[in-house]
């Protein structure tokens, strides 16, 4: 399990989606501009993949502390103002990520128990939801693992 957080799998597993989503974007414009037909379940894994990548892109940017942030204020404060502007951020994410993944758990939840199926595969949409809760809890993990980083070595 440790192993797996010491990992790059959000920029593997993103390069991989980003790659299919690429792809299946170009072959259905060639498709589109040579023939009169397209593909309507490109748009289908597009849209869908493309929430995948950001979420994941959220758990890489909290993991090397890349996240955007406006820092002119927070660095005129002193060590320990700083520290708990550092938490109240964190808790402040946490509560956010937390909710994204449970109101996540009770969509995929619906979803699965109305047996929703998507328009243009055909196929059920929790495998598609099942991800908000699923890298909103990464999301959630690479936070409180950065926070832990931040604190051993002082960086908040």
């Amino acid at each position: 399990m440790w192993r797996f957080l010491d990992t790059r799998f959000e920029e593997l597993l993103g390069s991989v989606l980003l790659a299919v989503m690429v792809t299946i974007a170009f072959v259905n414009v060639i498709v589109r501009y040579w023939t009169s037909f397209s593909f309507a379940w490109t748009e289908e894994l597009t849209i869908n993949f493309f929430v995948w990548v950001v979420l994941l892109g959220t758990a890489r940017s909290f993991r090397d502390g890349g996240h955007l942030g406006m820092t002119l204020l927070y660095e005129s404060f002193p060590r320990p103002a700083r520290m708990v502007c550092y938490w109240i951020g964190i808790m402040t994410c946490v509560a956010f990520f937390g909710a994204l993944c449970w109101t996540g758990i009770l969509e995929v939840i619906d979803e699965y128990e109305l047996e929703a199926i998507s328009e243009s595969l055909g196929i059920p949409v929790w495998w598609y939801t099942i991800a908000t809760p699923a890298f909103s809890l990464l999301v959630i993990v690479r936070m409180l693992q950065r926070s832990v980083t931040d604190l051993s070595t002082g960086n908040y």
